[in-house]
């Protein structure tokens, strides 16, 4: 009796703790993997890092939202700008982009002609200058990445490579075009029409 009395004690003392211990790191290690989700299903063009990528054939996928047009200067051209449909949807219930919802711009030259509906037409070409991406990050997920800040994830990518964000720091490259649209979540609403009824 004595030595099962014993043999009990080992088995509380050294057992019972080993086994809580296993299930509180089962449990930590249950809500790590959820959070790891939770990042992933955040959105696609975002990596566990921040890194923010350019979507692919975003013209297909996403909806337009409108265009811009700049006469002159290094920022000529058409800009066309898109989001995902479930995200232009969500903007038209609650009047804000969701979490994880991408802007795309793509910036465009243009040409001008004289054509059937009028002289000095303008319209965009083939060749692409440039795309800016936001990603809208509702919970400040990254903020000790410099691209990301005031709610938003911020990209700028060249045609030479697609692959590179040219952004280093969102407040230097990106906040200043962004400031006069502050009261919208820094985005100008105004010129995307998709997201009225």
């Amino acid at each position: 009796m004595k030595r099962l009395n014993t043999l009990r004690k080992k088995v509380q003392t050294k057992i019972v703790p080993a086994i809580s211990m296993s299930v509180m790191l089962s449990a930590s290690f249950l809500m790590a993997s959820e959070a790891i989700a939770d990042d992933k299903s955040f959105s696609p063009y975002v990596d566990t890092q921040g890194n923010i990528s350019l979507p692919d054939d975003f013209r297909i996928s996403m909806v337009h939202l409108g265009s811009w047009f700049v006469p002159e200067g290094a920022a000529s051209g058409f800009h066309d700008v898109y989001t995902e449909k479930s995200s232009a949807q969500a903007y038209r219930k609650t009047g804000k982009f969701p979490d994880g919802a991408t802007l795309v711009k793509e910036l465009r030259a243009s040409k001008t002609g004289d054509y059937t509906t009028g002289q000095g037409v303008g319209h965009a070409v083939t060749d692409v200058k440039q795309w800016f991406v936001m990603i809208k990050d509702a919970k400040g997920r990254f903020s000790d990445n410099k691209i990301w800040g005031e709610g938003w994830g911020w990209g700028l990518y060249k045609p030479d490579n697609r692959s590179k964000n040219v952004s280093s720091n969102y407040k230097a490259d990106c906040l200043g075009c962004h400031l006069p649209a502050k009261n919208t979540d820094l985005v100008y609403v105004g010129a995307y029409p998709t997201l009225g009824k």
